[in-house]
């Protein structure tokens, strides 16, 4: 299996399997100098990890990283870390693999699911939880991400949940700081509370449904980006869709610009008091041309209902017998939550690749 890499120069690899002994990423090309702790990744690593709510899958897995390589620790704090700018490769263990919960499905392909491309293309695939093409992997994109948060010097990149099923948030209630404090990641208090009792029965008809993430990141410095084939919306949209479930992204005003006129979508400009030009408004989500404006990045994306669910659906086996799929185990009834901080280290991989391509290019940061 090839492409298992993203980025041109802050490149990231990933690998490892949902039931194999472990995962991890190797991140080639951060510069030289970056200073974190371990503290830092596993933070974000807490917030993706399974079995942290009802509404997520109960596989109990510590999501413990380890970094391999690539670091030296300070001399007066063995907890600071310095990028030696080698490549800096980082395990997390499994340790709660359950691979006969799908001894069932050994033969039957899943609607829904990878199984039958994967057969189609290999000739093999592994059932125990999908393998390679569980969102497990997705940890490691997590790791590499809260790396990717310290290449650019004042970049903040932050991800809420913004709706579930056909429930979406009041956006004038939007609160950042509520984002940390629900089992959901979203920035309204009151559709919080709604979410709740609609997944609540959701989970136990057995079924799931899908959501959408909102990633926004400010501090974004203005040049990052380069017009046709190097466009900064273009690789945001290209990790936001190599998530697993993702079936639609959007940058700025998105699919709402088809719906209105050139005079509204457009973002006007006006001369501020300090000299500097200012947008007013960000329709185009902090990107013209491919290039960022200044302004806030935002992509939106779309994730589909998880598709191991325990409600009977109709599939097929390798033979080619029509059978009811029935997939057991530990699943979530709406993988768009733990979406929330893998969508928040693909924006932050596009921005650091950008800006250090930007920097070699024009010397400037």
């Amino acid at each position: 299996m090839s492409l298992n890499t993203f980025g041109h120069l802050f490149r990231v690899t990933t690998w490892g399997e949902s039931h194999g002994r472990g995962l991890g990423c190797v991140v080639d090309g951060c510069p030289p100098g970056i200073r974190f702790k371990v503290s830092d990744i596993q933070a974000d690593l807490d917030r993706r990890k399974p079995g942290q709510s009802k509404f997520t899958t109960q596989r109990k897995e510590p999501d413990t990283v380890e970094i391999l390589s690539g670091v030296m620790a300070g001399e007066d704090d063995p907890e600071q870390l310095t990028a030696t700018g080698t490549p800096i490769s980082m395990m997390i263990e499994n340790t709660d693999q359950r691979s006969k919960d799908y001894s069932d499905i050994a033969r039957r392909y899943r609607p829904g699911h990878a199984d039958i491309t994967y057969d189609m293309k290999y000739g093999i695939r592994d059932y125990r939880g999908g393998g390679r093409s569980s969102a497990r992997e997705t940890a490691a994109r997590v790791a590499a991400g809260a790396i990717a948060r310290k290449v650019v010097e004042g970049v903040s990149v932050r991800g809420a949940l913004v709706q579930v099923g056909p429930h979406k948030i009041d956006r004038g209630a939007w609160d950042w700081d509520e984002v940390d404090h629900n089992a959901f990641f979203c920035p309204d208090a009151d559709a919080a509370k709604e979410w709740d009792a609609y997944l609540d029965e959701i989970r136990k008809n057995l079924n799931s449904v899908g959501g959408v993430v909102e990633v926004v990141a400010t501090g974004v410095p203005a040049g990052l980006g380069a017009p046709v084939y190097g466009k900064l919306d273009q690789d945001i949209a290209s990790g936001l869709m190599s998530i697993n479930a993702v079936k639609g992204v959007e940058i700025g005003n998105g699919f709402e610009a088809a719906r209105i006129t050139g005079s509204q979508n457009a973002d006007e400009m006006r001369m501020g008091n300090d000299g500097q030009i200012q947008f007013l408004s960000n329709n185009a989500g902090g990107i013209l041309g491919g290039i960022s404006t200044g302004q806030p990045v935002v992509a939106r994306f779309a994730v589909k209902p998880t598709s191991s669910i325990m409600t009977p659906v109709r599939g097929v086996t390798a033979k080619g017998e029509e059978v009811d799929v029935v997939t057991r185990g530990r699943h979530d009834p709406c993988v768009g939550i733990r979406a929330v901080p893998i969508g928040e280290a693909m924006v932050a991989c596009a921005i650091a690749d950008h800006y250090l391509l930007h920097r070699g290019q024009t010397g400037r940061v």
